[in-house]
This record gives structure tokens, C-alpha cells and sequence, in this order.
């Protein structure tokens, strides 16, 4: 017994001693962590990561971080994707180590050196930036820039033992003293035994929770856990010594802290935002002041120490103290003030001095920054809309905040100088120099109110890359994507495009034939185009494509004014730019390099009939009198015209409430008691004929109708008893006018389409006398009408293959001169597939993306390889290259003849299409006689291609009346291209390329 007494006093002893020395380690290892430091050390070692080329399915990404989220790792797999639907691929993408992978997996945030300030960067061909957004705007660099006296503060709010320098292998994430009092007091608080306490929390894993936690917040225990789990992974990175790592987290704190929200402003992070949005600050002046000791000084160094400590307590609950609650946080400043006075942190007058100082907030927000001038913009913004378009990103400071680098297509310096130069043709001086005033040029008018646009797209094998997109129109606008322009005669290069596409179609159809079927054909009278081809196959030995494409570009056309041409659905009358070409002969060829307008009319007439042909009955429709399908054109046409009314009459009514209604269509009438009946009763059919008799003697006066006389009126035109056309023609309006003020009494709120779903009978009834036998005649002209929407249509289709960028053509033939408008950079496009023997290939700005760099969800994309499409024949678009050369050789192109030469004095080969846009709105009277005219707008444009790599457009553009003081013609962008020419050279010459005035200087 007394052996196994002694035995059991020797094991507690032994336990006793083995406890003591376990509380002794433990004890030194909470002062020393020198364990927990090699651990971790060690284990960070391991947590590291790499790129490697292809995707990598496995890669695990940020959940609901607010940082993850600003930053838009969280969203890279839906970035990836949206890029995928857009012809983008992964190019490069990180690799986690299978330990960094496992730390992950398990639920920590990854541990890797995470930056304080990322955003967007946009990079030119040349690898330069041509924008670097950074958020915040404003931070520390470094530790060594942050006043020591912020440093000692904000330690002495949150993490007093954080800069310990007698223990370097500090866990910083941890205070074990400070955890312990909070953890001992949130239990008496939940027994009911004491106050709730504030939070344990180092700068360390607060950094984790406002950076990485759902929502910025600690829910829970487990996700207290995960945040000192992370913060201790992430602390030890650089080896088990932590100084440089815990000077790094006060300054990463300072950087990042959440500071709530301003309306008006934003979210707002890290302390140099905070002053700027809340107390309007200026970063580097606190930073003066809170460094600065002398008693000179002190008011000022008092009120930014007051203001950089009152956010600094305010991250507790920013949104509470910074917008609801500021006396709250002036109370909690004040006592803060008193308690680092007591501990020595600051000094008693600095304290004396910042109590007495008031927290005066700013009464508005700071503006977000705009660039000065839009015009040096734009490039950037063309990639940055780019961009926002391919990722699905709407917000443009969202953008500004994502970790991402973009590599682009533009030449940066070309770019900027091609901007110089635009931008300087404001000045009439300038515009002198550079050989831009005179005649068909800036002659007249204010040079500063014209504004120019600019593209040059360089032709790859891959794809066409913008080198230089730039106009001059100061407002956040893309005038050459965003903007639809009469650019007047370019649109013959797509009428003309259309022409030989029709030639090859009927070579294709008919040039296997022989002579007797070809005869036979002719005798058939089909449309003129058809006649042509099959009389030329008839009548030559040569039937290749490339020989009828020549042959049909000299069929001839009169330029001839005097004739009126049904279009349109009325009769237009067309005129030449140069009065010198009109009772002429041209062929297509010469009428194209010369830029003659009525042979081109008339070409477009022989398309639209070819169409209608093609299409079918169309001529026999007009032709036969008792041929089924009239009734079903001309119900067409009621319905297109009844449509054209009401939507006329909509914007004449549509802000007016029902008593407005009747009131404006009422004041239109000739005042008679029986028109007057029809409008109220046809408006008010419900009303007793007390009101009617009123509204007739509120109109009438002393001319309104006896009370026998009224009621006669009301019965007579009582609802039912004539027909809307009857009513129309009564009251002396057009029917619809009077149905749409009625529809509007019960519906004051329809929308343009309910009204035309609402108004199908009525729009058949009030055309109904058009279908009535022996008026073929008047049917015809608006079956015609019909017809030829429908051939603009199927021309339509043809122009969109080939890049045009609108829903539809004005159903004219004055599309063939320009008026169904276009876009610059749909003109460039088009260049471009004629370039590239009609092969389109994808217009590239945006050559590779890179989201993450440097972190374990490092992202890259780029274009996925396309294969050319081949939109137009071969044939045709080496038939257009000469055509094109040919208006810059020898028609209205000539001064971009000699704009750029090779070494060897050689000239570089250049093509065009110029187009002089003079948009006005005519109003005719009864008869064709003109008795108003508005001036719109004037364009200038010059769509061109430079030897076999470059293509792009110049326009010049005022908008406005005052565009009627301008007298310039396409001129003008052909000489503007040669004033270009200079800085255009160091992309040209890659081609061996150099400009010929550049030539001229040396020589």
C-alpha cells in the first residue's frame, strides 16, 4: 500500500512538474511564438502558386470578400465566360500549390501578398499606358510615410503591442492578453454579469474581415477563426521574421479601412479618401500637419490629427458615426483625445488644442474627377467602352477598381499626335499653315466649330487592328461608332458593291447559256440589268467574271436632272453636286470617280427593279388589273401609311391630358356647329347634351346654335351614325387624327405601339376606297411603293453582310446619294474587306486582358484564332481597288495623290471614296413648291485605304444651322489625310512607308 501510495505521490509530482513545464513553454511561447513561427514560416514556404499557359479548371476563387469583389477576383469564372461567348480564350492562368490549394479548400482566405492600391491599365501597341486608374487614389507607399504620432494613435486604439520590436517573431494576428479580457468579458456579458466588450480583433485579422469576410463583418465564431487562421498564414510569408510584415499592416490598414458611404460619392476606403470625402482634405496637408512640432503650427496640426482620429474610430461603425450619428462620434473623439493624453501618446496642448477644435464635416461631396477635355480622351475611353462590353461591366468606377491590365490595339503616339493635330485646326492660323483654307476647304465659316474624326485600322492576317481612333467633339461621345451621318457619296460604294454583286449573280445564272436561250431571255423583256447581262453574254467571246464586272462598270447613265422620279412613296427631283455634269453621259466607272449623283439615282432605280423581278409577281401585280395579290399590297400600304399619320399625330397629343386633347384638335377646326358636333360627339360620345350645347357655346360665341339646334346636332351625329372616313370628312381632319384624340380620351396613357395594335381595322378602313375597282391608277404608285420597300429590304440584307450598321434603308433611291446615312467606323470596315479581298476579318482593340497579376487568380485572355469570312467575291473587291485607286489617281480624291512615298521616292499606292453630306429638311407646298428649308448638318468624309495594310475614314462635321456658313466639300478630309501624313509616318513606315512631305524636308 504505502509502495503504491509513494507511487502515485512520485506521478502527480512528476505531472505537476511536466504541467508546470508546459505551462512554463507555453507561456514562452505566447512571449516569443517561436514555434508558431517556424511552423508557419515553413508553411508559407509552401503556400505559393505559378501561371502556366491553357485554363485551369481546378482554381479556386474568392467568395464574397469586399476587397475580392472591388477587385474582381470573385468574378474572374464570369468574366471567362462572357469573354468566351466574345471569341476570347484563357491564355495563362495561375496554378495553386497543393498546399496553398488544401488552405483554400479548407476555408482560408488565400495567403499571398495582397495589394493596397490595384485598377484598371490600359496598355497601346507599344506597351506604354495610356491610362492607370489606382483605388484608392491616395495611400501610403510605405511605412516609413505615415506620421509616427498616426502610427502610435491608431496602436493605441486597436493593436498596442502590434510594433513590439523585442519580439520579431511576433504572430501579429493574435494579442493573447487582449483576446483573453474580451473573451473572459463576452462571457460575463452573456451570463448577464457585465457589459458587452469591445472587440478582440488585431489590425491583422481586421484586415482579413473587411478585405475577405462576407459582407466585411465577423458572423460568428468560426469565421473569427478563419480570420486568424489567415491573418497568421499570411503574416509569416517572408520567413518566421514578422517587423517588416507588421509595419506593412499598419500601413495596409490606414490604405483600406472601410469608411462607410456618401451619397452622392460612393463607398469610401482607406484614410486619405476618408478626409478628402468627409472632411475635405487634402491628403499631403494632414500629412504636413500631423508631422509638423512646432507650437507655430499647433491649430493646424490639432484639427488634422482631430480628423484623421475620428475615422480612425469611426471604421467601427462608419455608416452610424460618419451619416447618422456625428455628435456620437465628436463625444468619442473627445474622450479618445483625453485618454492618449493620459497615456502619454500626445501631447496635453495638442489635446487642449483638438478639443477646442470642431469636427466640421464637408457639406458636399467632392466631385469624382473628369477629364478636362473629352477630346484627349477618347482613345481611352474607346478601349475602356471596349472593355466594359466584353466583361459585362456596366459601372465605369466599377471598372476603375478591378485588378486588371488591358493591352490594346492603338498606337498610343501616333494617337496622341493625330489628337494635336485635330484638336488645332480650331485656329484659323493653324488652319492656314497646315494649307486647309480656300475654296471647297475651310474657306468660311468658324474653324473652331468644326469637328473632325479620325480611324486608321492596320489589316493583320488575324485580324484588322485600330491603331488611331480620334475626333474632336468635346463631349463623351464616339463620333465614329457612336454617330449615323449622312456621309453623302460614299453610300455609291455600297450602291455600286450591290450593282457587281448583281452582275455576278446573273453571270452565274446565265453565262453557261447559249445564244438561243440567251435570246430568248431578252424576248422575255425582263428588267434592265437583266436585259444588259444577258445581250453582253450574248454578244461576247470573253464570258469570265472578271471581264462582264469590267464591261458592266461601263454601261452608261444620263446625268440629267430634268427628270422627276417616282420614290419614295412621292416624286422627288435629284441634282448633281457640279452643275458642269448635268445633260451628260458617264459610265458607272467615270460616275463613281467623278462622284456624279444622277447616273447613280438612276443605277439604284435598275437595282430596285431588279429585285422587284427577282422577287417575283411584283411586275405582274402592276400589270394586271384582276391579279389576286393587289388587295394584299395595298392592305399593306394602308397599314404602313396609316402608321406614318399616327405616330404623327401621337407626338401632337401624347403629353396632353383628354381635356388638352379635345381643346388642340377643336382649335384646328374651321369653327362651324356642324364640324364642332362631329369632334365632341366622335370624342365624348357618352356626354349629356347639356355638356355638348356648353362646348358649343364656349366655341361659337354668338354664333352657337338654339337649344332646338343643339339637340339636333347631337342626335344627328350621334356615334354609329357615319363612318370614321364620314367623320373625318365632316370635320375636316384626317380620320385618324380624330379616332387617335378619341382612343386618347379613354387611354391617356398609350404607348405608340398600343395604338397601332388598337388601330388595325381603323388604318384598312380609312385606305378601304383605295381597293375599289377603276382606281388602278392611283393603286398602282402604292402597290410601287410596296414593291420597293420590299426591294430595299432585300438590299438591306446585302448592306448589313458587308457591315452597315443600322436596322433599315430609307426606302429612296436617294440611299444611292447618301440619305440612309452611315457610320465612319462601319465605312472603315467596309474599306477593310475590300482591302482584304473581300475577307472580313474581326476589327481587334482589344488584344489581350490580364485580371489578378500576381496573385494566385492571375487570369489572362486573349482573341481566340478565327478563320476569315468570306462576305464579298474576290473578283468584285479587286474590281473596287481600282475604282478606289482611280478616285485618288484622277477624280475627287486627287489631293491625297502624293501624300505618302517610300524611301526610294516611290509613291505608296492610295484608294477612296469621298462623300459630301449637305442634310437639310425641305418643306414642300401643294405642287412641289419649295417653301422652307432648314439646314441640318454638313459632312465631309473620306473612307481610304494606304497600299495593302492600312484603312480608315476621315470626316469632317458641323452640326446645326450654322453648318449653312460652311462651304467645305470631301475636300477637305482628302487634304486633311496629307496633313496627317507626317505623323502617321512611324506606322507607315513598317510598310518602308514615309510621307511625302517628310521626303520633301529631307530632300
Amino acid at each position: 500500500m504505502r509502495r503504491k501510495g509513494l507511487a502515485r505521490t512520485i506521478l502527480g509530482r512528476v505531472g505537476i512538474a511536466l504541467a508546470i513545464l508546459g505551462a512554463l513553454g507555453l507561456a514562452l511561447e505566447l512571449r516569443t511564438f517561436r514555434l508558431q513561427s517556424e511552423l508557419l514560416a515553413a508553411a508559407g514556404q509552401a503556400f505559393h502558386h505559378v501561371v502556366a499557359s491553357g485554363a485551369n479548371p481546378a482554381l479556386r476563387f474568392p467568395a464574397a470578400g469586399p476587397y475580392d469583389a472591388r477587385l474582381g477576383y470573385s468574378r474572374i469564372p464570369a468574366f471567362v465566360e462572357r469573354l468566351g461567348e466574345r471569341g476570347y480564350e484563357v491564355e495563362f492562368q495561375a496554378i495553386m500549390s497543393p498546399a496553398l490549394d488544401r488552405f483554400v479548400a479548407l476555408g482560408g482566405f488565400a495567403p499571398y501578398r495582397e495589394k493596397s492600391r490595384a485598377g484598371l491599365t490600359l496598355y497601346g501597341s507599344q506597351d506604354e499606358p495610356i491610362l492607370r486608374q489606382r483605388y484608392p487614389e491616395r495611400a501610403y507607399g510605405s511605412f516609413a510615410e505615415i506620421p509616427p504620432l498616426l502610427v502610435e494613435s491608431l496602436l493605441f486604439i486597436e493593436n498596442r503591442e502590434l510594433l513590439d520590436s523585442g519580439r520579431p517573431a511576433r504572430n501579429p494576428a493574435v494579442e493573447w492578453d487582449r483576446l483573453a479580457r474580451v473573451t473572459v468579458g463576452r462571457a460575463l456579458a452573456f451570463l448577464g454579469a457585465g457589459p458587452q466588450p469591445g472587440g478582440g480583433s488585431t489590425l491583422a485579422t481586421q484586415i482579413e474581415k473587411f478585405r475577405h469576410s462576407p459582407g466585411g463583418r465577423t458572423d460568428g465564431v468560426a469565421e473569427k477563426l478563419r480570420q486568424i487562421a489567415s491573418a497568421s498564414a499570411r503574416a509569416y510569408l517572408d520567413g518566421p521574421d514578422t517587423v517588416e510584415t507588421r509595419r506593412r499592416i499598419v500601413a495596409d490598414y490606414l490604405n483600406a479601412t472601410p469608411l462607410g458611404g456618401r451619397a452622392g460619392y460612393g463607398e469610401v476606403n482607406g484614410l486619405a479618401e476618408g478626409l478628402r470625402v468627409w472632411y475635405g482634405r487634402d491628403f499631403d496637408a494632414v500629412n504636413q500637419a500631423l508631422a509638423a512640432e512646432d507650437a507655430a503650427t499647433l491649430s493646424a496640426r490639432a484639427e488634422a490629427y482631430k480628423q484623421a482620429l475620428s475615422l480612425l474610430l469611426a471604421q467601427r461603425r462608419p455608416q452610424h458615426y460618419l451619416s447618422e450619428d456625428r455628435p456620437a462620434l465628436r463625444r468619442l473623439t473627445d474622450r479618445y483625445l483625453r485618454l492618449l493624453a493620459g497615456a502619454g501618446v500626445i501631447s496635453p496642448y495638442l489635446r487642449d488644442a483638438a478639443l477646442e477644435t470642431p469636427l466640421a464635416f464637408s457639406a458636399t461631396p467632392p466631385r469624382r474627377s473628369e477629364p478636362a477635355s473629352f477630346v484627349a480622351q477618347k482613345a481611352r475611353n474607346a478601349v475602356r467602352a471596349e472593355v466594359m462590353a466584353l466583361i459585362g461591366e456596366a459601372n465605369p468606377y466599377a471598372l476603375a477598381r478591378l485588378d486588371l491590365s488591358v493591352e490594346s490595339s492603338l498606337d498610343a503616339a501616333v494617337q496622341e499626335r493625330v489628337t494635336e493635330i485635330l484638336a488645332s485646326l480650331g485656329d484659323p492660323k493653324t488652319v492656314r499653315r497646315l494649307g486647309l483654307a480656300g475654296r471647297r476647304l475651310l474657306g468660311r465659316g468658324d474653324p473652331a466649330k468644326v469637328v473632325y474624326s479620325f480611324t486608321l485600322t492596320e489589316r493583320g492576317a488575324d485580324a484588322n487592328r485600330v491603331r488611331v481612333r480620334a475626333d474632336t467633339l468635346d463631349r463623351p461621345f464616339d463620333l465614329n461608332a457612336g454617330a449615323k451621318l449622312d456621309l453623302g457619296s460614299t453610300a455609291k460604294l455600297r450602291t455600286l458593291i450591290t450593282y457587281l454583286e448583281i452582275v455576278h449573280r446573273l453571270h452565274g445564272w446565265y453565262a453557261g447559256r447559249d445564244a438561243t436561250e440567251l435570246d430568248a431571255i431578252a424576248l422575255d423583256r425582263p428588267d434592265a440589268l437583266t436585259l444588259w447581262a444577258v445581250r453582253h453574254l450574248a454578244n461576247t467571246r470573253d464570258r469570265s467574271l472578271p471581264s462582264m464586272l469590267e464591261a458592266a462598270l461601263q454601261r452608261r447613265y444620263a446625268a440629267s436632272p430634268r427628270e422627276r422620279f417616282f420614290t419614295g412613296g412621292g416624286v422627288h427631283e435629284f441634282e448633281n453636286f457640279d452643275g458642269r455634269h448635268d445633260g451628260q453621259d458617264f459610265s458607272i466607272a467615270e460616275s463613281f470617280r467623278r462622284s456624279v449623283n444622277l447616273p447613280f439615282v438612276r443605277l439604284m432605280r435598275d437595282i430596285v427593279a431588279f429585285e422587284i423581278a427577282e422577287a417575283g409577281r411584283g411586275q405582274a401585280v402592276l400589270a394586271e388589273t384582276d391579279h389576286a395579290g393587289r388587295r394584299a399590297y395595298l392592305a399593306r400600304y394602308a397599314d404602313q401609311d396609316g402608321k406614318v399619320y399616327l405616330d404623327r399625330f401621337h407626338r401632337a397629343y401624347r403629353d396632353k391630358d383628354a381635356d388638352a386633347v379635345l381643346e388642340t384638335l377643336a382649335s384646328k377646326l374651321r369653327t362651324t356647329p356642324k364640324r364642332l358636333a362631329v369632334v365632341y360627339r366622335s370624342l365624348r360620345p357618352e356626354a349629356p347634351l347639356e355638356a355638348f350645347a356648353a362646348f358649343l357655346a364656349d366655341r361659337l360665341g354668338g354664333r352657337a346654335p338654339s337649344a332646338e339646334q343643339a339637340a339636333r346636332l347631337y342626335d344627328e351625329h350621334a356615334p354609329g351614325r357615319f363612318s370614321l372616313v364620314d367623320q373625318g370628312y365632316i370635320a375636316g381632319v384626317h380620320p385618324l387624327e380624330l379616332w387617335l384624340a378619341a382612343y386618347l380620351q379613354r387611354h391617356p396613357q398609350a404607348t405608340r405601339g398600343e395604338i397601332r395594335a388598337a388601330s388595325r381595322t381603323e388604318r384598312q378602313e380609312v385606305m378601304a376606297w383605295l381597293t375599289e375597282s377603276g382606281r388602278h391608277q392611283k393603286q398602282n404608285p402604292r402597290i410601287w411603293t410596296v414593291l420597293e420597300q420590299e426591294a430595299f429590304a432585300r438590299i438591306h440584307r446585302g448592306w448589313r453582310r458587308l457591315g452597315y450598321p443600322f436596322d433599315d434603308l430609307v426606302p429612296s433611291f436617294a440611299t444611292a446619294i447618301g440619305s440612309s446615312a452611315d457610320r465612319p467606323e462601319a465605312l472603315s470596315r467596309l474599306m477593310g474587306i475590300i482591302l482584304n479581298d473581300g475577307l472580313a476579318l474581326p476589327d481587334r482593340l482589344i488584344e489581350r486582358l490580364r485580371f489578378a497579376e500576381g496573385t494566385p487568380y492571375e487570369t489572362v485572355m486573349t482573341p481566340r484564332p478565327t478563320r476569315p469570312k468570306r462576305v464579298l467575291a474576290p473578283e468584285i473587291a479587286r474590281v473596287l481597288r481600282g475604282l478606289l485607286n482611280d478616285v485618288v489617281e484622277n477624280g475627287t480624291a486627287r489631293r491625297a495623290k502624293t501624300a505618302f512615298t517610300r524611301p526610294d521616292g516611290g509613291r505608296l499606292r492610295v484608294g477612296g471614296k469621298t462623300g459630301t453630306g449637305d442634310n437639310r429638311f425641305k418643306t414642300f407646298a401643294s405642287g412641289g413648291k419649295l417653301v422652307d428649308e432648314r439646314v441640318v448638318n454638313r459632312t465631309a468624309t473620306f473612307v481610304f485605304f494606304i497600299d495593302e495594310r492600312f484603312f480608315g475614314t476621315v470626316t469632317a462635321y458641323v452640326d446645326g444651322p450654322e453648318a449653312a456658313d460652311y462651304g467645305f466639300t470631301s475636300s477637305l478630309p482628302a487634304q486633311l489625310l496629307k496633313t496627317l501624313a507626317p505623323a502617321l509616318a512611324p506606322l507607315l513606315e513598317g510598310n518602308g512607308a514615309q510621307t511625302a512631305d517628310a521626303a520633301a524636308k529631307e530632300g
